[in-house]
């Protein structure tokens, strides 16, 4: 049913019932939803109080027993659901004992989603996710190398410990697209699956979608009426990053020959109106392509997994002439969220609301778009 809360529990196999808890079903003749979406879950630093970046060490001896402080300013905006956008789990940390056989990737999950604080937001919020690296194999991974665990192995993990598909599905594809309400779409794009091997030479035949995802995104995107179109990727688009890496598609020596190729497909199109919200860099932006194209970075979801930005003109980012435009930066390395609304404002006219928040529930940065 759409638009519906949905209640149910889980009962153990000795017959024990487990505590009661709901969803609520998304409604695409509505008008009005809300979500958040946060990234980079890094366990050990929090754990440990060794940051991973430049942010600041915050957890205290509770968060350490209840979990991540995002959670609880996130429930205090009571989304209709979370994007979890990847690297959800960190399987290459420690980098001294990284997890590698199927037994310890599940510890994994396991250990992160045991916080009381992800059980109480989960248990009455509904969720989507998508994988990255860390969550997959191991940082900048893609399928080259017999380094554990293989890609297989970890594509397998992830269908199994994620409620994307039925269990034993192994053939649906990750990526997907969701009709939120009248004015609002999302397109939840699968980052790792289908790439070309990161170290291949940057041309039209590299892609990190793939062709048939490709091709479905294109389809798909053409023919939505939406007045809103959000793509949710786990890695940036638009940027910038640090020229460094090669395994997204603001690197130039990664997949930049396609990401061009499909902002001039939307140019081409009329539909630079579209949204990219992406995940796996540490600190939150919002950057504007010269398409004009635009993209939320929604960061880190805790300090101490969270690093300073690389501003548009940078010498050592993927933009060192400074064509990207943007608007926000955050100002210190930072944990964070972002929550995005959509409803229709005073004058009955679509709008949606896209706001930066740190960990603690401040509001950073705010960008209101209605329609003209």
């Amino acid at each position: 049913p759409a638009g519906k809360s949905i209640y149910y529990r889980l009962v153990f196999a000795d017959g024990r019932p487990g505590p009661t808890r709901s969803f609520k079903t998304r409604n695409p003749k509505g008008d009005s939803v809300s979500f958040c979406m946060g990234s980079c879950l890094n366990y050990l630093p929090f754990m440990t109080g060794k940051p991973n970046g430049e942010g600041p060490v915050t957890a205290s001896a509770e968060d350490k027993h209840l979990g991540y402080p995002s959670f609880v300013a996130m429930q205090k905006l009571h989304p209709d659901f979370f994007i979890g956008a990847g690297d959800i789990v960190y399987y290459d940390f420690p980098k001294e004992a990284p997890a590698q056989t199927v037994a310890q990737l599940r510890k994994k999950w396991h250990e992160q989603f045991r916080f009381p604080r992800l059980v109480e937001f989960l248990g009455s919020t509904a969720s989507y996710w998508l994988k990255d690296d860390h969550d997959f194999r191991f940082d900048d991974a893609d399928h080259s190398g017999e380094k554990l665990p293989l890609a297989t192995t970890g594509m397998s993990v992830f269908r199994e410990q994620m409620p994307i598909h039925p269990a034993g599905d192994s053939v649906t594809p990750n990526y997907r697209t969701h009709r939120l309400t009248q004015d609002l779409q999302l397109w939840f794009l699968e980052g790792r699956d289908y790439r070309t091997d990161n170290q291949a030479p940057d041309g039209p035949k590299k892609s990190l979608w793939g062709a048939d995802q490709r091709q479905w995104l294109e389809k798909t995107l053409k023919g939505s009426d939406a007045k809103w179109k959000i793509l949710v990727s786990p890695t940036p688009m638009v940027g910038p990053d640090r020229a460094s890496k090669s395994d997204n598609h603001t690197n130039p020596k990664g997949f930049r020959t396609e990401a061009d190729s499909f902002f001039t497909w939307l140019k081409k199109e009329k539909l630079t109106d579209t949204l990219i919200l992406c995940g796996d860099r540490h600190w939150q932006y919002h950057s504007i392509h010269p398409s004009g194209v635009e993209e939320f970075s929604v960061g880190a979801l805790h300090d101490e997994n969270s690093t300073r930005g690389i501003p548009p003109g940078d010498p050592t980012s993927t933009d060192p002439q400074g064509l990207i435009q943007q608007p926000y930066l955050s100002p210190q390395p930072t944990g964070g969220f972002l929550y995005v609304r959509s409803r229709p404002n005073a004058k009955g006219q679509p709008s949606l609301d896209l706001s930066f928040y740190d960990d603690g529930g401040k509001l950073l940065h705010q960008v209101i778009k209605e329609t003209p």
